[in-house]
């Protein structure tokens, strides 16, 4: 299990996390949102390791993380820049993966082979960035670690890979159990992976739930009211808009409160539609203020 408690980090007096807490339950796979600057990539590199915060703990299986190497071989990271040496080839990153993760299995390694089409003598600072990346999972899974800590993982992957890659992460925490942190700002793909989600901005989580109850905890409607009517006065619509006679109302509360709501004003229809995780991305985090505007020059 990941905890992260009060955490605060600053940079030149600039709080890139300003008391964010998580938690991240154990055998799931947690995405981890935010708008750009939200501090996401801070985290994660506190996460890691790679940082230390000012302020706030950051625990792994309730130990800290800070300084702790036997628990750190047990956490593989892939950062949005992957780093390696810079002469160096896929053999040679293995053979230094292999000194510090104990688990590291050079037969799933073999294994990978069949996935990951990468020359291992070719120098790395010569391949392009999707395959790079390739080379990146392929350790990382290689490493069999328990906690997979991933900062935009599949960008610069092709479709066909980003759905191998993550049939082989998911197939890690099915038979293995492990857990997986991602963050990224591709929201269609998090939501076909994720079981639990935490929105991030201005360097505070400001929730986290299951994808589930983020999904109940928030409405898509539409609506016809009679004879073609405006929205009612006093409805606690998050945002609204209208084609033909038809409104898309956005409401904070469950479908069956929603259409129990609307019932009062005798609506000619209403039909709840399903919300996206990019939806309920921009409307938790301020609704019309971040939705994308029209700019008339």
């Amino acid at each position: 299990m990941i905890q992260v408690q009060n955490a605060v980090k600053r940079f030149d007096g600039f709080a890139a996390l300003n008391g964010a807490s998580l938690s991240v339950p154990a055998g799931s796979v947690y995405g981890l949102v935010g708008p750009n600057g939200a501090g996401k990539s801070t985290l994660i590199r506190c996460l890691t390791g790679v940082y230390r915060q000012d302020e706030g703990t950051f625990f792994i299986d309730e130990r800290p993380v800070w300084e702790d190497v036997s628990l750190k071989s047990r956490i593989a990271a892939i950062p949005d820049d992957w780093y390696y040496f810079s002469q160096a080839s896929l053999r040679d990153m293995c053979r230094f993966y292999r000194g510090f993760y104990p688990n590291f299995s050079m037969e799933r390694y073999e294994k990978l082979k069949e996935i990951f089409a990468i020359d291992e003598q070719h120098p790395l600072r010569r391949l392009s960035k999707g395959m790079q990346k390739q080379a990146a999972f392929w350790l990382a899974l290689s490493a069999m670690p328990d906690y997979l800590i991933l900062d935009e993982p599949v960008d610069g992957l092709d479709p066909v890979m980003r759905r191998q890659v993550w049939s082989l992460m998911l197939g890690d925490v099915a038979q293995r159990g492990i857990t997986v942190l991602v963050s990224s700002h591709n929201l269609r793909e998090l939501e076909d992976v994720c079981d639990h989600v935490g929105i991030l901005d201005h360097g505070r989580v400001l929730l986290e739930r299951s994808l589930a109850q983020l999904q109940d905890n928030m409405v898509k409607l539409q609506v016809v009211f009679q004879d073609g009517g405006d929205i009612p006065e006093g409805l606690p619509v998050l945002h609204a808009s209208k084609v033909g006679r038809i409104h898309t109302l956005i409401l904070r509360m469950s479908a069956g409160e929603a259409q129990n709501l609307l019932a009062s004003y005798s609506p000619m229809l209403v039909d709840a539609v399903p919300l996206t995780l990019e939806e309920i991305f921009i409307y938790e985090l301020g609704g019309a203020d971040y939705a994308v505007k029209d700019i008339v020059l």
